[in-house]
Protein backbone atom coordinates (compact mmCIF):
# COMPACT_ATOMS: atom_id res chain seq x y z
CA UNK A 1 0.00 0.00 0.00
CA UNK A 2 3.18 2.42 -0.24
CA UNK A 3 1.41 3.90 -3.29
CA UNK A 4 -1.94 4.71 -1.04
CA UNK A 5 0.52 6.16 1.99
CA UNK A 6 2.33 8.40 -0.49
CA UNK A 7 -1.31 9.57 -2.26
CA UNK A 8 -2.91 9.98 0.88
CA UNK A 9 0.10 12.23 2.41
CA UNK A 10 0.60 14.41 -0.22
CA UNK A 11 -1.13 17.70 -0.14
CA UNK A 12 -3.87 18.94 -2.77
CA UNK A 13 -6.95 21.01 -1.83
CA UNK A 14 -9.28 22.00 -4.14
CA UNK A 15 -7.49 23.80 -6.86
CA UNK A 16 -4.47 22.64 -5.85
CA UNK A 17 -3.63 19.10 -6.68
CA UNK A 18 -0.58 19.18 -8.08
CA UNK A 19 1.29 17.65 -6.15
CA UNK A 20 -1.18 14.34 -6.74
CA UNK A 21 -1.02 14.98 -9.56
CA UNK A 22 2.44 14.19 -10.15
CA UNK A 23 2.17 11.29 -8.32
CA UNK A 24 -0.61 9.87 -10.07
CA UNK A 25 0.97 10.85 -13.83
CA UNK A 26 3.84 8.96 -12.59
CA UNK A 27 2.32 5.58 -11.81
CA UNK A 28 0.19 6.09 -15.24
CA UNK A 29 3.58 6.13 -17.66
CA UNK A 30 3.76 3.12 -19.20
CA UNK A 31 0.56 1.77 -18.52
CA UNK A 32 -1.41 4.39 -20.75
CA UNK A 33 -1.33 5.62 -24.48
CA UNK A 34 -2.04 9.17 -23.21
CA UNK A 35 -1.52 11.59 -20.14
CA UNK A 36 -3.16 15.14 -20.58
CA UNK A 37 -3.71 17.51 -18.12
CA UNK A 38 -6.53 20.22 -18.62
CA UNK A 39 -7.03 24.27 -17.55
CA UNK A 40 -9.06 22.72 -14.31
CA UNK A 41 -6.02 20.32 -13.81
CA UNK A 42 -7.79 16.92 -14.15
CA UNK A 43 -5.74 14.34 -15.14
CA UNK A 44 -7.26 12.44 -18.29
CA UNK A 45 -5.50 8.96 -19.20
CA UNK A 46 -6.65 7.00 -21.82
CA UNK A 47 -6.06 3.70 -23.16
CA UNK A 48 -7.67 2.67 -26.06
CA UNK A 49 -9.68 -0.66 -26.70
CA UNK A 50 -12.84 -2.19 -28.61
CA UNK A 51 -16.61 -1.42 -26.80
CA UNK A 52 -18.24 1.08 -24.62
CA UNK A 53 -16.36 4.65 -24.06
CA UNK A 54 -15.88 4.08 -20.37
CA UNK A 55 -14.67 7.10 -17.67
CA UNK A 56 -13.13 5.86 -14.53
CA UNK A 57 -13.15 8.91 -12.17
CA UNK A 58 -11.59 9.32 -8.82
CA UNK A 59 -10.82 13.02 -7.18
CA UNK A 60 -7.59 14.10 -6.30
CA UNK A 61 -8.62 16.94 -4.22
CA UNK A 62 -8.67 16.72 -0.40
CA UNK A 63 -11.00 19.18 2.25
CA UNK A 64 -8.69 21.69 3.19
CA UNK A 65 -8.44 25.42 3.77
CA UNK A 66 -7.41 29.23 2.72
CA UNK A 67 -6.06 31.50 4.94
CA UNK A 68 -8.27 34.56 4.93
CA UNK A 69 -6.74 36.80 7.38
CA UNK A 70 -3.39 37.04 9.95
CA UNK A 71 -4.12 38.65 12.68
CA UNK A 72 -1.35 41.92 13.11
CA UNK A 73 -0.69 41.94 16.82
CA UNK A 74 -0.52 37.84 17.28
CA UNK A 75 0.06 35.95 13.90
CA UNK A 76 -2.65 33.80 14.64
CA UNK A 77 -4.75 32.94 11.01
CA UNK A 78 -8.18 32.55 10.15
CA UNK A 79 -9.39 30.13 8.01
CA UNK A 80 -11.90 29.60 5.24
CA UNK A 81 -13.14 26.34 4.39
CA UNK A 82 -12.50 24.61 1.01
CA UNK A 83 -14.93 21.51 1.33
CA UNK A 84 -17.48 20.14 4.38
CA UNK A 85 -15.91 20.17 7.67
CA UNK A 86 -17.54 19.25 11.09
CA UNK A 87 -15.54 22.01 13.41
CA UNK A 88 -15.79 19.68 16.17
CA UNK A 89 -13.54 17.33 14.24
CA UNK A 90 -10.89 20.43 13.70
CA UNK A 91 -10.20 20.99 17.35
CA UNK A 92 -6.61 20.34 18.57
CA UNK A 93 -5.49 19.15 15.10
CA UNK A 94 -1.98 19.88 13.51
CA UNK A 95 -2.31 21.37 9.94
CA UNK A 96 0.39 22.65 7.08
CA UNK A 97 0.56 26.04 5.87
CA UNK A 98 1.76 25.96 2.37
CA UNK A 99 3.36 29.32 2.23
CA UNK A 100 5.95 30.55 -0.98
CA UNK A 101 8.72 30.46 1.24
CA UNK A 102 7.54 27.01 2.74
CA UNK A 103 5.84 24.95 4.73
CA UNK A 104 4.86 25.89 8.16
CA UNK A 105 3.34 23.54 10.87
CA UNK A 106 0.63 24.59 13.04
CA UNK A 107 -2.24 23.83 15.51
CA UNK A 108 -5.35 24.99 15.55
CA UNK A 109 -7.02 26.35 18.69
CA UNK A 110 -10.02 27.91 20.17
CA UNK A 111 -10.21 29.62 23.60
CA UNK A 112 -9.87 27.60 26.25
CA UNK A 113 -13.10 25.97 27.87
CA UNK A 114 -12.16 27.07 31.33
CA UNK A 115 -12.87 30.45 30.16
CA UNK A 116 -15.54 30.44 28.45
CA UNK A 117 -18.86 31.39 29.20
CA UNK A 118 -21.88 29.70 29.82
CA UNK A 119 -24.03 30.88 26.49
CA UNK A 120 -20.74 30.21 24.32
CA UNK A 121 -20.51 26.68 26.00
CA UNK A 122 -24.33 26.04 24.57
CA UNK A 123 -23.74 27.68 21.60
CA UNK A 124 -22.52 25.09 19.07
CA UNK A 125 -18.59 25.24 17.80
CA UNK A 126 -18.01 27.60 14.03
CA UNK A 127 -15.56 27.45 12.34
CA UNK A 128 -14.96 31.74 12.90
CA UNK A 129 -14.24 30.59 16.56
CA UNK A 130 -10.89 28.44 15.21
CA UNK A 131 -7.44 29.76 14.47
CA UNK A 132 -4.15 28.63 13.38
CA UNK A 133 -0.98 28.91 15.35
CA UNK A 134 2.49 28.14 13.91
CA UNK A 135 3.98 29.16 16.60
CA UNK A 136 5.98 32.45 15.51
CA UNK A 137 5.88 36.12 16.24
CA UNK A 138 3.32 37.94 14.57
CA UNK A 139 6.44 40.20 12.50
CA UNK A 140 7.48 36.70 11.06
CA UNK A 141 4.18 35.68 10.32
CA UNK A 142 2.93 38.38 8.44
CA UNK A 143 6.71 37.95 6.24
CA UNK A 144 5.65 34.66 5.57
CA UNK A 145 1.97 34.29 5.50
CA UNK A 146 -0.41 35.74 2.93
CA UNK A 147 -3.92 35.59 2.30
CA UNK A 148 -5.03 32.48 0.00
CA UNK A 149 -1.83 30.39 1.22
CA UNK A 150 -3.69 26.88 1.71
CA UNK A 151 -3.91 25.04 4.65
CA UNK A 152 -3.73 21.03 4.78
CA UNK A 153 -4.11 18.81 7.51
CA UNK A 154 -1.19 16.91 8.94
CA UNK A 155 -1.44 13.39 9.28
CA UNK A 156 0.30 10.37 8.51
CA UNK A 157 -0.83 6.68 7.27
CA UNK A 158 -0.81 4.36 9.46
CA UNK A 159 -2.89 0.46 10.06
CA UNK A 160 -4.86 0.29 13.34
CA UNK A 161 -5.22 -2.90 13.44
CA UNK A 162 -6.61 -4.57 10.23
CA UNK A 163 -7.52 -0.91 8.82
CA UNK A 164 -5.96 1.47 6.98
CA UNK A 165 -5.99 5.35 8.15
CA UNK A 166 -5.20 9.14 7.39
CA UNK A 167 -6.31 12.39 6.02
CA UNK A 168 -7.61 12.24 2.64
CA UNK A 169 -8.49 8.80 2.36
CA UNK A 170 -11.29 10.55 0.73
CA UNK A 171 -10.52 10.31 -2.19
CA UNK A 172 -7.28 9.37 -2.62
CA UNK A 173 -8.36 5.60 -2.33
CA UNK A 174 -10.69 5.48 -5.21
CA UNK A 175 -7.80 7.16 -6.98
CA UNK A 176 -5.49 4.11 -6.25
CA UNK A 177 -8.48 1.75 -6.93
CA UNK A 178 -8.42 3.33 -10.53
CA UNK A 179 -4.56 3.23 -11.03
CA UNK A 180 -4.48 -0.44 -9.56
CA UNK A 181 -7.53 -2.12 -11.69
CA UNK A 182 -6.17 -0.17 -14.77
CA UNK A 183 -2.58 -1.80 -14.09
CA UNK A 184 -4.38 -5.28 -13.55
CA UNK A 185 -6.53 -5.40 -16.32
CA UNK A 186 -6.02 -8.01 -18.77
CA UNK A 187 -7.64 -6.99 -21.91
CA UNK A 188 -10.01 -3.77 -22.20
CA UNK A 189 -13.43 -4.63 -23.22
CA UNK A 190 -13.97 -0.50 -23.64
CA UNK A 191 -12.30 2.48 -24.28
CA UNK A 192 -11.36 3.51 -21.29
CA UNK A 193 -10.46 7.03 -19.59
CA UNK A 194 -9.64 6.94 -15.98
CA UNK A 195 -9.64 10.74 -14.75
CA UNK A 196 -7.82 11.92 -11.34
CA UNK A 197 -10.82 14.99 -10.72
CA UNK A 198 -10.46 18.33 -9.07
CA UNK A 199 -12.49 20.03 -7.17
CA UNK A 200 -14.92 17.53 -6.64
CA UNK A 201 -15.16 18.43 -2.77
CA UNK A 202 -16.48 21.95 -3.62
CA UNK A 203 -19.05 20.64 -6.29
CA UNK A 204 -17.67 17.99 -8.75
CA UNK A 205 -16.26 20.88 -10.79
CA UNK A 206 -13.40 18.74 -12.24
CA UNK A 207 -15.59 16.04 -13.17
CA UNK A 208 -18.30 18.04 -15.19
CA UNK A 209 -15.54 19.63 -17.32
CA UNK A 210 -13.73 16.05 -18.05
CA UNK A 211 -17.14 14.89 -19.01
CA UNK A 212 -17.71 17.22 -21.58
CA UNK A 213 -13.89 16.85 -23.09
CA UNK A 214 -14.50 12.43 -23.05
CA UNK A 215 -17.63 11.74 -24.05
CA UNK A 216 -18.70 8.97 -22.21
CA UNK A 217 -20.90 6.28 -22.65
CA UNK A 218 -20.73 4.59 -19.13
CA UNK A 219 -19.37 6.54 -16.50
CA UNK A 220 -18.09 5.35 -12.80
CA UNK A 221 -16.93 7.13 -9.98
CA UNK A 222 -14.92 5.83 -7.28
CA UNK A 223 -14.91 7.31 -3.62
CA UNK A 224 -15.61 6.66 -0.12
CA UNK A 225 -19.25 5.95 1.52
CA UNK A 226 -20.23 6.15 5.42
CA UNK A 227 -19.77 3.40 7.17
CA UNK A 228 -21.45 4.30 10.12
CA UNK A 229 -20.74 0.66 11.76
CA UNK A 230 -20.07 2.18 15.45
CA UNK A 231 -21.33 2.59 18.21
CA UNK A 232 -25.19 4.02 19.38
CA UNK A 233 -26.23 3.99 15.39
CA UNK A 234 -28.47 1.30 14.12
CA UNK A 235 -27.94 -0.39 11.61
CA UNK A 236 -30.20 0.94 9.18
CA UNK A 237 -28.36 3.99 9.64
CA UNK A 238 -24.88 2.63 8.72
CA UNK A 239 -25.34 2.58 5.66
CA UNK A 240 -22.02 0.53 4.92
CA UNK A 241 -19.86 -1.71 7.43
CA UNK A 242 -16.31 -2.24 7.26
CA UNK A 243 -14.63 -5.49 6.09
CA UNK A 244 -18.09 -6.34 4.41
CA UNK A 245 -16.64 -5.61 0.56
CA UNK A 246 -17.67 -3.05 -1.85
CA UNK A 247 -20.00 -1.02 -2.11
CA UNK A 248 -22.29 -0.50 -4.91
CA UNK A 249 -24.56 2.52 -4.99
CA UNK A 250 -28.12 2.80 -5.72
CA UNK A 251 -28.24 6.51 -5.00
CA UNK A 252 -27.00 9.43 -3.35
CA UNK A 253 -28.24 13.11 -3.11
CA UNK A 254 -25.81 14.08 -6.75
CA UNK A 255 -27.18 10.58 -8.85
CA UNK A 256 -29.34 7.58 -9.25
CA UNK A 257 -26.98 5.01 -10.64
CA UNK A 258 -28.41 3.25 -13.99
CA UNK A 259 -30.40 0.01 -13.28
CA UNK A 260 -28.32 -1.98 -15.70
CA UNK A 261 -25.16 -0.89 -13.96
CA UNK A 262 -26.28 -2.03 -11.08
CA UNK A 263 -27.33 -5.67 -12.03
CA UNK A 264 -24.44 -5.93 -14.11
CA UNK A 265 -22.19 -5.10 -11.11
CA UNK A 266 -24.35 -7.48 -8.62
CA UNK A 267 -23.41 -10.21 -11.33
CA UNK A 268 -19.98 -9.81 -11.60
CA UNK A 269 -19.46 -9.68 -8.29
CA UNK A 270 -21.47 -12.74 -7.57
CA UNK A 271 -19.76 -14.51 -10.43
CA UNK A 272 -15.95 -13.61 -8.81
CA UNK A 273 -16.95 -14.25 -5.39
CA UNK A 274 -16.29 -10.70 -4.73
CA UNK A 275 -17.89 -9.82 -1.63
CA UNK A 276 -20.31 -6.46 -1.73
CA UNK A 277 -22.80 -4.71 -0.19
CA UNK A 278 -25.36 -2.61 -1.57
CA UNK A 279 -25.29 1.24 -0.92
CA UNK A 280 -28.15 4.11 -0.33
CA UNK A 281 -26.37 7.42 0.94
CA UNK A 282 -29.08 9.80 2.35
CA UNK A 283 -26.61 13.04 1.60
CA UNK A 284 -23.44 13.65 -0.20
CA UNK A 285 -22.53 12.83 -4.06
CA UNK A 286 -19.93 11.55 -6.54
CA UNK A 287 -18.22 12.87 -9.44
CA UNK A 288 -20.79 10.07 -11.18
CA UNK A 289 -23.16 13.21 -10.26
CA UNK A 290 -21.45 15.28 -13.34
CA UNK A 291 -20.59 12.90 -15.46
CA UNK A 292 -24.27 11.87 -15.80
CA UNK A 293 -24.83 15.07 -17.05
CA UNK A 294 -22.05 15.46 -19.79
CA UNK A 295 -22.99 16.01 -23.03
CA UNK A 296 -26.58 14.69 -23.57
CA UNK A 297 -25.93 11.93 -20.61
CA UNK A 298 -24.48 8.72 -19.79
CA UNK A 299 -25.27 5.43 -17.99
CA UNK A 300 -23.33 5.98 -14.30
CA UNK A 301 -22.60 4.50 -11.24
CA UNK A 302 -20.42 5.22 -8.16
CA UNK A 303 -18.44 1.88 -6.98
CA UNK A 304 -17.38 2.89 -2.80
CA UNK A 305 -15.23 1.78 -0.53
CA UNK A 306 -16.46 2.20 3.12
CA UNK A 307 -14.80 4.53 5.12
CA UNK A 308 -15.36 5.62 8.49
CA UNK A 309 -14.82 8.96 10.21
CA UNK A 310 -14.76 10.44 7.18
CA UNK A 311 -13.97 14.49 6.19
CA UNK A 312 -11.62 13.82 9.35
CA UNK A 313 -7.83 12.95 10.08
CA UNK A 314 -8.36 10.01 11.20
CA UNK A 315 -10.56 8.62 8.03
CA UNK A 316 -10.14 4.64 8.12
CA UNK A 317 -10.59 1.68 5.45
CA UNK A 318 -10.65 -1.51 5.14
CA UNK A 319 -8.03 -3.59 2.86
CA UNK A 320 -10.37 -6.11 1.53
CA UNK A 321 -12.94 -3.80 0.76
CA UNK A 322 -10.05 -1.80 -1.21
CA UNK A 323 -9.39 -5.21 -3.09
CA UNK A 324 -13.04 -6.17 -3.48
CA UNK A 325 -13.28 -2.85 -5.09
CA UNK A 326 -10.25 -3.11 -7.35
CA UNK A 327 -11.06 -6.65 -8.57
CA UNK A 328 -15.27 -5.63 -9.68
CA UNK A 329 -13.58 -2.60 -11.65
CA UNK A 330 -10.98 -5.04 -13.29
CA UNK A 331 -13.76 -7.59 -13.69
CA UNK A 332 -15.88 -4.70 -15.38
CA UNK A 333 -13.60 -3.09 -17.69
CA UNK A 334 -13.01 -6.86 -19.14
CA UNK A 335 -16.69 -6.91 -19.73
CA UNK A 336 -18.00 -3.85 -20.52
CA UNK A 337 -19.09 -4.71 -24.42
CA UNK A 338 -21.66 -7.13 -22.97
CA UNK A 339 -23.88 -4.53 -20.63
CA UNK A 340 -27.05 -3.38 -22.16
CA UNK A 341 -28.05 -0.25 -21.21
CA UNK A 342 -31.41 -0.67 -22.74
CA UNK A 343 -32.58 -3.67 -21.08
Amino acid sequence: MELLRRLCEAAGIPGYEVEVRRIVEAELEGHVDSVETDVLGNVIAHKSGEGPVVVVAGHMDEIGFFVHHVEEKTGFLRINPAGGFDPVNLVAQRVIVHTESGDLVGCIGRKPVHILKEEERKKPLDLRDLFVDVGLPAERVLEKVRIGDTVTLRQDFIEIGDLMSCKALDDRVGVFVAIEALKRAKKLACDLYFVGTTQEEVGLRGARVAGFATHPQIGIALDVTIAADTPDVPPKDQVSQLGKGVAIKVRDSASISHPALLRAMRALAEEHGIPYQMEVLPRGGTDAGALQMAQEGSAVITLSIPARYVHSVVEAVHPDDVEAAIRLLVAFLESADTIDLAG
